[in-house]
């Protein structure tokens, strides 16, 4: 049987408090930088996609198009069909906000294009990251569940599907992990390329590090939730 704690109460869930400050710290300055920025004009009173299909071409990458999406910050760069997808207030806005986010997309195709390996390899392990997100925690309740029987045979099947679903909540991580350097790489790019183009000063590229550095937070926002929720199914396991 598990030791929860008095009356069932599962203390780990503590563990996750500061995770969730972080993700919620990293939201808001997200919220924050874009909603600051989408209201300053950029100075060549370029649109995102203007800023896209420049940095794009310049990079030799004239194949790659560049499609509106609906939505706020759901732009991507899908590398299966060489699209980068701008939102609504990015693809005909030509604000500081709009020009970040643009060459960071543009980042993404760039480095498709040069084959950089850590998208390789998170385009590779993408489809199984996103089974493996799914079958994680469903595999792990029902192993607790079927060890919660308390019969031998039982116990051995629980611990069994457990063990699985801690691989596969593993999987998940290692999506997180080779994700980190791929957007900062991006950031990295969008920023070298607005500047070796003319399309930001000073004052602007200041701007254009807050809100690429905003956005690069969430993701270890999300891998810090990640960690901390596989140390707690550690810890729980360790119980048994």
């Amino acid at each position: 049987m598990y030791g929860y704690g008095y009356y069932g109460f599962d203390w780990t869930i503590f563990l996750l408090i500061p995770a969730m400050i972080f993700v919620f710290i990293a939201q808001s300055k997200v919220t924050s930088a874009y909603k600051t920025y989408s209201g300053i004009r950029n100075r060549q009173g370029m649109t995102g996609s203007d800023v896209a299909r420049a940095i794009l071409d310049a990079n030799g990458l004239h194949d790659v198009d560049i499609v509106p999406i609906n939505g706020q910050l759901t732009d991507n760069y899908d590398p299966r069909k060489r699209v980068v997808h701008l939102s609504q207030g990015v693809c005909d806005v030509a604000s500081v906000s709009a020009l970040s986010i643009a060459a960071h997309e543009t980042g993404h195709a760039i480095q498709h294009g040069v084959g950089y390996l850590p998208l390789r390899m998170r385009s590779a392990i993408a489809p199984v990251a996103t089974i493996v997100s799914y079958l994680a925690w469903p595999l792990l309740i029902i192993g607790l569940l079927i060890i919660g029987t308390g019969e031998l045979a039982s116990v051995e099947t629980g611990n069994m599907i457990f063990n699985v679903g801690i691989f596969c909540f593993l999987g998940v991580i290692i999506f997180h992990a080779v994700t980190l350097p791929v957007e900062f790489n991006a950031s990295s790019r969008a920023l070298k390329q607005l500047e070796a183009l003319g399309f930001v000063d000073a004052e602007e590229k200041a701007g254009v590090k807050k809100v690429l550095s905003a956005a690069a937070m969430t993701y270890v926002a999300a891998l810090a939730v990640a960690v901390m929720n596989l140390v707690r199914i550690l810890l729980i396991r360790g119980r048994r």
